[in-house]
């Protein structure tokens, strides 16, 4: 068995059978094929940022190592073509420098490009649906590489169609995103708000929302942590309505369906969370969605933590918490909900 520790940001102790680095298609076939051989399962995995090993991995490993960007343009648009390898957070901070805006409400979202669409990725009022032109994914079992449109991608709330239709046997290798020249900045949440929209740059949108993210969510390399451990909860218009009653100063955000997403993070804080530990794992004290590994955290104190956070939100306000985080097993990913339940 091989250490999986150093290859996802919680930090576990976790182990897999073989951890492989994939640095081209010819490589990601060859591995895909000596896996089946082996029946070994086949888990990928970017920067290993949004998961939770609860027990040690019965198979392989793969790493996306799938590296390059390329560019073109026309009147309206600058088009990128970008490997699923490259990481997340500097390919925003090199759009940005070249000249191409849009992504800087993505910043420092940890995470590669090939991971984005999965959980359509998003931040301050932006989701990756809203630049991407397209998603490559790639057969394992034909060795077919084919596109897939925005709309075939089905993105919803950190949902896409690679969650369901294409979650086996199907692996993204690259995104294509869409970035108009007339750039328009998004400025409807928290700090960037009081950013003069006349006058602001894409530059000093995409360095306060670092100077935010960075006062208040923890460094993985200090504090192991996966992000944003639960979703923000979608609720009913009645069922808004009657917490209003109880919580005037609640934060909401009506959706276009006429739904009200709600702010997990302060759902979990009015419960006197933040802080709150069991064994090696806690709730992050500046923002209590984060649930940290203070250094010697098991994955059943992760588990026992967010199971106790589900129960005493779930208790106040009659809403039950989904992890964001996804949950990986013996054999793969489990029902992360049921985990915690």
């Amino acid at each position: 068995m091989q250490n999986l520790q150093p290859f996802h940001t919680f930090s576990l102790p976790a182990k897999a059978k073989k951890i492989i680095e994939i640095h081209s298609i010819p490589a990601l076939q060859q591995a895909w094929q000596d896996c089946l051989a082996e029946q070994l399962p086949v888990l990928f995995l970017g920067q290993g940022s949004n998961v939770l090993f609860v027990e040690d991995f019965d198979g392989a490993v793969l790493l996306n190592r799938l590296l390059g960007i390329e560019h073109r343009e026309d009147a309206d648009f600058h088009y990128l073509h970008v490997n699923g390898g490259e990481v997340w957070h500097d390919l925003v901070r090199w759009s940005i420098e070249q000249g191409y805006y849009g992504l800087e409400n993505l910043a420092l979202i940890p995470g590669c490009a090939g991971s984005a669409p999965i959980q359509n990725i998003g931040a301050y009022g932006v989701e990756f649906k809203d630049v991407c032109d397209y998603v490559e994914v790639m057969n394992l079992h034909s060795g077919e590489l084919f596109r897939l449109t925005n709309a075939e991608c089905e993105f919803g709330y950190r949902e896409s169609v690679f969650k369901h239709k294409y979650a086996q046997g199907y692996v993204v290798t690259a995104v294509g995103l869409k970035l108009a020249k007339a750039w328009k900045p998004v400025l409807k949440y928290g700090n960037l708000a009081n950013l003069d929209k006349s006058a602001v740059t894409s530059a000093d949108v995409f360095a306060e929302i670092c100077a935010v993210r960075q006062s208040k969510l923890p460094d993985p390399n200090v504090f192991g942590n996966a992000g944003s451990f639960f979703k923000n909860p979608v609720v009913s218009a009645q069922q808004f309505e009657r917490l209003q009653q109880n919580y005037a100063t609640i934060p909401h955000f009506p959706q276009a369906d006429g739904s009200i997403k709600l702010a997990a993070g302060w759902l979990i804080d009015q419960c006197g969370l933040k802080g709150f530990q069991i064994g090696g794992a806690a709730v992050h004290q500046q923002q209590a969605l984060v649930l940290i590994n203070q250094g010697n955290a098991t994955a059943s104190d992760v588990v026992e933590l967010a199971h106790h956070i589900y129960q005493l939100v779930a208790l106040r306000f009659d809403i039950h918490l989904q992890p964001e985080v996804r949950f990986i097993g013996k054999q793969g990913e489990i029902d992360s909900q049921q985990a915690i339940r």
